[in-house]
C-alpha cells in the first residue's frame, strides 16, 4: 500500500481509487466485481502501482508524425479540499503550471508522444487528432497515469482560453493529413482557472432537477461559464449531472485568476452546491473564501 485499483472502463472519471491500505483495496475490488457499483466498467479491474508526486496533463495535437504541445495543466481529481477524499471527473484545474517547465514538456513530447504515434504509425493507424497525457511527476521523472484521444475538460476549461493561436487551421490542416511542421500554440500570457461546482453527494449518488440561479452577468471578459450537467425544464435551468458547471476565471497571474473563478462560483445557487476554495493551492496556498 498505497495500491490504485482501477475499473478497466469507463467510469466518468471515478474508477480510480487509491487504497491506503491492503484492506481498502480488497474492499475496492469487492465493490467493483462483487457488488457491481461501476457496472460493466468494473467487470475486469487493472491493480496499479501507486505514483507519488504531482500530476500534469498536457494535451498534443498530433498530426500522424508530429505532436505539438499546448499549455500544460494541472487538475484536481480529489473530490475535498486539501486533496482528499475519492476522486472524480475533476473538481478544478488551472493552467499554466510552475513547474511545466518547457524542458518537461518536451521530454514528455520526444518519451511519450512520440513513441505512441510511431507504435500507431506501425501498426497501420496513424493517429491524428488530440491526445491527452496525463503524467505524475514522480521522482523518477515522468510517468504516465493515463491517455485519453479527446479534449477533455476541466483542463481544456483553462487551456483553451491561454491559446494565442487559432486552432482552426491546424485541425482542419490534421482532418486533411496535412503535416503540422512548423505550427506553434502560442500560449498568451497571463493565467487561468477554473472551479467545478458539483451537485451534493458527488461523486456519490446526488439528485437531479434541483433549481438553479446563475446570474446573467457572470459570464463577460474575465470569466467564462461552461454548462456541464445542467438541463431545463419547463424553462427552469435544472441541475442534470454531477459536474454541474465549470467557472473559469483568467488574470494577469494565478492569484488573480482564482479570485475570480471563485467569487463566481459563490454567486451560483442551487440546493446542495458544492465546490472545492483551493484549487492550485499547491502554488498559491489554500484559500480562506
Amino acid at each position: 500500500a498505497p495500491i490504485v485499483v482501477k475499473a478497466s472502463g469507463l467510469a466518468a472519471g471515478k474508477g480510480a481509487i487509491v487504497a491506503e491500505s491492503v484492506d481498502e483495496a480488497h474492499d475496492a475490488l469487492r465493490a467493483m466485481l462483487v457488488e457491481e457499483r461501476f457496472g460493466d466498467a468494473g467487470r475486469e479491474v487493472v491493480v496499479e502501482e501507486f505514483m507519488p508526486g504531482e500530476e500534469l496533463s498536457v494535451f498534443f495535437l498530433c498530426d500522424g508524425e508530429n505532436a505539438v504541445p499546448l499549455v500544460p495543466s494541472r487538475d484536481h481529481k480529489r473530490r475535498f479540499e486539501g486533496d482528499r477524499g475519492p476522486n472524480t471527473g475533476g473538481m478544478g484545474a488551472y493552467a499554466p503550471v510552475a513547474d511545466g517547465t518547457a524542458d518537461l514538456v518536451d521530454r514528455a513530447r520526444l518519451e511519450v508522444a512520440y513513441p505512441i504515434l510511431r507504435g500507431m504509425a506501425e501498426r497501420g493507424f496513424p493517429y491524428r487528432g488530440f491526445l491527452y497525457a496525463g503524467l505524475m511527476l514522480t521522482p523518477e521523472g515522468p510517468k504516465v497515469v493515463e491517455f485519453n484521444v479527446r479534449l477533455g475538460d476541466p483542463e481544456a476549461q483553462v487551456v483553451l482560453p491561454l491559446m494565442g493561436a487559432s486552432l482552426a487551421e491546424p485541425l482542419a490542416a490534421v482532418a486533411r493529413g496535412e503535416s503540422l511542421a512548423g505550427w506553434e500554440s502560442e500560449p498568451l500570457a497571463g493565467s487561468a482557472l477554473v472551479t467545478v461546482v458539483v451537485s451534493g453527494g458527488y461523486p456519490g449518488s446526488y439528485p437531479k432537477g434541483v433549481p438553479m440561479e446563475v446570474p446573467s452577468d457572470l459570464h463577460g471578459e474575465h470569466v467564462h461559464v461552461y454548462h456541464a450537467g445542467t438541463a431545463r425544464k419547463d424553462g427552469q435551468l435544472v441541475t442534470a449531472g454531477g459536474r454541474v458547471l465549470g467557472v473559469t476565471g483568467l488574470g494577469d497571474d494565478l492569484e488573480g485568476a482564482a479570485r475570480r473563478s471563485r467569487e463566481a462560483a459563490a454567486r451560483i445557487r442551487f440546493e446542495g452546491a458544492a465546490w472545492r476554495s483551493d484549487i492550485g493551492h499547491s502554488e498559491i496556498g489554500a484559500s480562506s473564501d
